[in-house]
């Protein structure tokens, strides 16, 4: 195994262990409860963009705008609208759906 995947492997470990000591703390847990459906939204996306076999650049070609819209969403720096997150949806070829 390489050096760099050692480091990276390390590094989750690290991650995993400091998630579960951060998800003991009641206020931690419940503002990391609440940002779920956020979280939901981006994994989805960035999924489908995977499984389409697109790039962050191909995405914003097909959205109108540039990659770094994407990777601001795709990182959580952005609060999409509902209007966003239909256009995405649709150029990945699936359909916005919101169940309450």
């Amino acid at each position: 195994m390489k050096k760099e995947q050692k480091k990276s492997i390390k590094d989750m470990t690290n991650f995993s262990n400091l998630h579960n000591k951060w998800m003991k703390d009641l206020k931690f847990k419940k503002a990391y409860d609440d940002l779920e459906p956020e979280f939901a939204i981006v994994r989805a996306m960035i999924k489908m963009r995977l499984k389409n076999k697109m790039s962050q650049k191909d995405l914003a070609k097909k959205l109108g705008t540039k990659q770094p819209a994407i990777a601001r969403f795709e990182s959580g720096a952005y609060n999409p609208t509902i209007s966003f997150l239909k256009k995405l949806s649709t150029a990945l070829g699936g359909k916005l759906e919101i169940k309450i």
